[in-house]
């Protein structure tokens, strides 16, 4: 995706890159999984005992334990936007000239 920005010589245009182009609950969701990876793949590491270091363990492990904390992150992050928006749009219709309770009054 290209924006473009404009200056005297007219418009520049700028990629952006997919980090910006992420929304704030997909974001939370990525860091987590990556979190979470790292976690499992460090206790596997750490503790052979329990699993064997092969290749089908440690992508099962990557994938329920990045998969898991990714999705319900993401859900949880999701969820947070969408009651701070719904509690946003109801202080817009309680006060729709946009005065709130000033002190002193």
């Amino acid at each position: 995706m290209i924006n473009e920005t404009a200056n005297e010589l007219g418009p520049i245009p700028q990629k952006t890159s997919l980090w910006r182009r992420m929304s704030g609950p997909l974001k939370v969701g990525l860091g987590f999984a990556v979190v979470a990876i790292l976690m499992a793949v460090v206790g596997l590491v750490r503790g052979t005992a329990s699993a064997p270091l092969t290749a089908r363990s440690v992508l099962m492990a990557v994938l329920i334990s990045g998969g898991t904390w990714g999705l319900v992150s993401w859900a949880i992050a999701t969820a947070v936007v969408e009651v701070e928006r719904d509690v946003a749009e109801c202080d817009d219709e309680d006060d729709p000239a946009g005065q709130a309770d000033k002190p002193g009054g």
